[in-house]
């Protein structure tokens, strides 16, 4: 980790030793931490100086989009209050420091069709040599993983061999985003892809001493730009390939792997909704399945219906903006 070296410096140390020892992540609370570090050197900023108009002015010089800063907002937030119970200030200077509005963001959305299509594309790039056969498909393998069982893309590379069980045809996930463990049924479909990946491994290596699922080299498990590279190639060979658009307070997102967990829960829930059961009650249950410690997180995704309806809200929000 990098190091502090504001007059904060060992405050900031403090909190976040605190925060780990209360077992929290902090990755992006030091990511936070220390841009607001080079921030007070830059400003040669001392203790007097942390009013609430330094942090609006620190909102409005920050370059970042309105997600990001709101993000930092609330870690500054955080590491005030815990100053405040320290005795280093009577008050949290950010307190009544409001958010910046955030733009609507639309995912992308892949109907079903256009997922069995990134597949088929994907898989039609797998190379035959024995050098690249079995790296291939362990790529090919983890996009199945992210489309079908709409994982986070850092899920199927941790997973270990032993956590694939073929006489239940489960996956057991450990240490998910929200620090909660779970064991989830996959189709069969998966389970032959699953299968025959690991036919594959062991016939090209039969002395293969790698714990993980999807086989990295030399023991480790596969990267997660090797996925995200082969995703933009198949999104291209299909012709989806598309930038980010800014609509007045819209943004429409580009498709990235995580469209792909986006798909998943939109299109899981249409289909049990076409079977005449009622969405709202299949929401913890798939909830549980994709991870999420409260089904409130997972009606995050659920802001359209499907790709058709993202295409006509896209077109229609367009068409106001070329209006004179």
């Amino acid at each position: 980790m990098n190091s502090f070296e504001s007059f904060l410096a060992a405050q900031l140390k403090e909190y976040i030793a605190y925060r780990r020892h209360l077992g929290y992540a902090i990755k992006t609370t030091v990511s936070h931490l220390l841009s607001f570090d080079r921030y007070l050197k830059e400003k040669k900023t001392d203790w007097e100086l942390l009013e609430p108009a330094f942090f609006l002015q620190l909102r409005k010089d920050l370059k970042l989009e309105p997600p990001s800063l709101n993000g930092m907002l609330y870690s500054l937030r955080g590491f005030f209050k815990f100053m405040v119970r320290r005795g280093h200030y009577i008050h949290n200077p950010l307190k009544d420091i409001p958010p910046v509005e955030e733009r609507v963001v639309v995912p992308f959305v892949f109907s079903p069709e256009q997922t069995g299509h990134l597949l088929t594309a994907a898989g039609k790039g797998l190379r035959k040599t024995p050098k690249h056969l079995l790296p291939d498909m362990a790529i090919y393998l983890a996009l199945v993983l992210l489309a079908r069982c709409g994982l986070r893309i850092s899920e199927p590379l941790r997973l270990l061999l032993h956590h694939y069980r073929p006489a239940e045809k489960t996956l057991y996930i450990e240490k998910t985003k929200f620090k909660k463990d779970r064991l989830i049924p996959i189709p069969g479909s998966v389970a032959v892809e699953i299968e025959n990946y690991l036919a594959v491994r062991k016939s090209f290596f039969p002395n293969d001493r790698n714990p993980y699922l999807l086989a990295g080299k030399e023991q480790k498990p596969l990267r997660g730009d090797q996925v995200r590279s082969a995703f933009h190639k198949a999104v291209k060979d299909m012709g989806l390939n598309q930038a980010r658009q800014i609509l007045g307070n819209m943004t429409f997102s580009a498709p990235t792997p995580h469209s792909l967990r986006h798909s998943f829960a939109i299109n899981t829930l249409k289909r049990i909704k076409a079977r005449g059961i009622s969405p709202q009650h299949a929401l913890p249950v798939l909830a549980a399945y994709m991870g999420h410690s409260k089904y409130k997180h997972t009606i995050v995704y659920l802001k359209v219906l499907d790709d058709k309806q993202r295409q006509g809200l896209a077109a229609f929000v367009r068409s106001q903006h070329a209006l004179p």
